[in-house]
C-alpha cells in the first residue's frame, strides 16, 4: 500500500469517516472510495462505487467484477452507536449491554435529575432536547436510536429526527395502543408512512420481556438483528 493512501485510510478511520478500500487482484492498484459520502473525492470512473457502497452497508469485504477486471473492496466502517433517548429504568438496564455488544452508548435526555453519572457511570451523555441531541450526534448508517421515555415531548420529536437520518434502527417503548397513538401523531406532523414503518415498536424481539432488564435484552438482540442479519442474507 502506498504511502498517502495508508495516510488517507488512517485519517478516515480515526475521524469515523466510512471508507472502502479497493484492490485491483491483478495489478494490485489501489483507491479508497467514500460512497456515501454528499461529496466523495474523486475517484476513476471503473472504480466500483455501487457495490463500494453495499460492502459498506453490510459491513463485509468482497471480490467484485469491475470494469476492466476483479477488485477486493475491504470497508472500513466507524463504530456502531447507540443512542437511548431517555434515562429510565431501562436505559439502566440497557446501556451496560451496548457497552459489552462492542457498541458505544450515547445517552440523550435534558431532565439533568434523570440523566446523572451515579445513574450512568461513564456514559456520554447530551443533556438537551432530542432534536438537539441528535443533531449534534449526526446519526448515519452506523447508528441505532432508542426513545425510551414515554413523553411524547421527548420521543415524538427524536423519532421524526431519527426517521429522517440514514440510522440502521429506530425503536420505540410502549405498547401497542401507545405506539397507534404515536404514528397518528407522526403521520399529523407530516412523517410519510414509508418512514413510520421504519419503527420498531412495541420495541425488542418477542421473547416475553417484563422486567426492565429483560427488556433491555430484547432490544440489544433486535439492534444486533438490525445490523446482522441483512448482510447473512
Amino acid at each position: 500500500m502506498r504511502g498517502e493512501t495508508l495516510a488517507a485510510l488512517v485519517e478516515a478511520v480515526g475521524s469515523h469517516v466510512p471508507v472502502v478500500l479497493a484492490t485491483r487482484t491483478d495489478t494490485g492498484e489501489q483507491a479508497l472510495l467514500y460512497p456515501l459520502a454528499d461529496e466523495a473525492p474523486a475517484t476513476k470512473d471503473a472504480w466500483p462505487r455501487e457495490e463500494a457502497a453495499a460492502a459498506l452497508l453490510a459491513d463485509r469485504a468482497c471480490t467484485v467484477e469491475a470494469t476492466d477486471g476483479v477488485v477486493f473492496l475491504r470497508p472500513y466502517n466507524p463504530p456502531v452507536r447507540v443512542v437511548v433517548v431517555g434515562a429510565v429504568h431501562v436505559a439502566q438496564a440497557l446501556v451496560p449491554l451496548v457497552s459489552a455488544a462492542g457498541y458505544e452508548p450515547v445517552l440523550i435526555d435534558p431532565r439533568s435529575a434523570f440523566a446523572t453519572e451515579t445513574r450512568f457511570p461513564g456514559v456520554r451523555m447530551i443533556r438537551s432536547w432530542p432534536e438537539e441531541g441528535l443533531a449534534e450526534l449526526g446519526p448515519d448508517h452506523r447508528t441505532a436510536i432508542v426513545a425510551l421515555t414515554h413523553d411524547p415531548k421527548l420521543d415524538d420529536p427524536a423519532i421524526r429526527f431519527a426517521l429522517a437520518s440514514p440510522a440502521f434502527y429506530v425503536g420505540a417503548l410502549g405498547s401497542r395502543r401507545t405506539h397507534e397513538k404515536r404514528v397518528t401523531r407522526l403521520l399529523e406532523y407530516g412523517v410519510e408512512r414509508e418512514a413510520v414503518d421504519r419503527i420498531s415498536a412495541p420495541i425488542g424481539l418477542s421473547i416475553g420481556a417484563r422486567t426492565p432488564e429483560e427488556i433491555a435484552v430484547s432490544i440489544i438482540a433486535e439492534i444486533v438483528s438490525a445490523l446482522r442479519v441483512p448482510a447473512q442474507a
